[in-house]
């Protein structure tokens, strides 16, 4: 048994944020139908690292648990097949630009007419109303107009990208989890689906903790800090003898206290030095000294069994090379083994981890279109013929 077991998606996205969100609802249990164009698929199956079945190792990952089915939606038997799709859905997920989905004809108010309990998510680079709606955009494009990029990086140095990951995407795609479940609990009490509009850059944006209400009250425009945190120190990074690294976490008086004490200088933590957090930021070069001259001294794991002797947050900064092998990471099976088209392949693993309705990889990213005939017979009941018509003409 899965939470999501009977709810039926219809995934219409393209690359990662909104097919992100569809793959979450499939690992509890819903059943993910991922419409795609004839002989050209998702974008997704050509973004990443090349693998001998044709598709990159993130379309295996990222498409897990998805029955793919192409679909030409420009043939007018295209979209009568989507219709009929839309007519047992529970959801629709898309992420192209607005009003391309009204082009074809499967605007939310179409939608509605053939399901009025349809839950539709729309994601795009900057929302479906506004002066930038109609322009594009990728999650490179959403670090920056956040307000991200421009704190990522070192003072005086340019504006990076933070981990060269696609953060909004991912992100955007859980907000799109945390939007179709909240609308299909309202469907419970008003029967009627609802549109769940979602832009890239205000799902960054909404993470940047106390960005907009300290330039409101002060006018204070933050910079770009390092591995630096703002309001606490030392909150940052540290080199240790054996070249390794160590984040500490130091975010309030009393845990500097316990610190302090770590490095043998209980001294440090005293009122007319550094104990109360208002000396600390102010003489934070000194204090960042202090912490990397002690860090500097010893090895990381020494580092890191003091600061845990004195509950002092302290964690190591890992590659994948250190993530693979560590005993949490594998006592948690964070990263799972899975049998794919290229065989045995490790993936991140399904979370959050429910007690008594788990979510599950059932399996990886499909060849392109190898559930359209499947689908078509058990769902909508075209026979044999019908579909070597549909797809000699190039509908599916």
């Amino acid at each position: 048994m899965h939470a999501l077991d009977g709810i039926k998606v219809l995934d219409l996205g393209t690359f990662i944020a909104g097919p992100f969100c569809a793959t979450v609802l499939g690992e509890f249990g819903a059943e993910i139908i991922k419409i795609e164009r004839p002989g050209v698929g998702d974008h997704l199956r050509r973004f990443g690292t090349e693998t001998e079945c044709g598709d990159t190792l993130v379309w295996l990952s990222e498409a897990r648990n998805k029955r793919s089915v192409t679909l030409d939606l420009t043939d007018p038997r295209g979209q009568q097949i989507l219709r009929e799709l839309i007519a047992d859905a529970d959801i629709v997920i898309e992420n192209f630009r607005p009003g391309v989905m009204e082009r074809f004809g499967f605007g939310f108010d179409e939608i509605h007419a053939i399901n009025p309990r349809t839950v539709m998510l729309r994601v795009s680079a900057y929302g479906q109303s506004g002066p930038n709606r109609d322009l594009p955009g990728f999650a490179r494009v959403a670090h920056a107009f956040s307000g991200l990029a421009y704190l990522a990086g070192e003072p005086d140095g340019p504006p990076v990208t933070p981990g060269s990951t696609s953060l909004a995407d991912y992100m955007t795609g859980l907000y799109g989890v945390i939007g179709v479940l909240t609308a299909l609990q309202a469907r419970e009490r008003t029967g009627r689906g609802q549109v769940v509009d979602l832009a890239l850059y205000e799902t960054i944006f909404r993470a940047l903790d106390e960005l907009a209400p300290a330039f409101q009250q002060f006018g204070f425009v933050r910079e770009r800090m390092g591995a630096d945190t703002v309001n606490v120190t030392p909150h940052s990074h540290y080199q240790a003898a054996d070249g390794g690294w160590v984040a500490i976490a130091c975010s309030h008086d009393d845990m500097f206290v316990r610190l302090a004490k770590a490095m043998g200088d209980p001294d440090l933590a005293s009122p007319d030095l550094f104990g109360p957090k208002a000396a600390r930021l102010k003489a934070r070069d000194e204090v960042n000294a202090l912490v990397s001259g002690w860090v500097g001294s010893l090895s990381r794991d020494e580092v890191i069994k003091r600061c845990v002797d004195a509950e002092v947050p302290a964690g190591p900064l890992y590659s994948i090379a250190d993530i693979v092998d560590d005993p949490q990471y594998l006592h948690r099976g964070t990263i799972t083994t899975t049998e794919s088209r290229i065989g045995p392949l490790s993936v991140p693993n399904v979370i959050p981890a429910l007690s008594d309705t788990p979510g599950e990889i059932r399996w990886l990213g499909r060849e392109l279109g190898s559930d359209t005939d499947s689908v078509l017979q058990e769902l909508l009941a075209r026979t044999p013929s019908e579909i070597a018509t549909l797809r000699a003409d190039g509908v599916i």
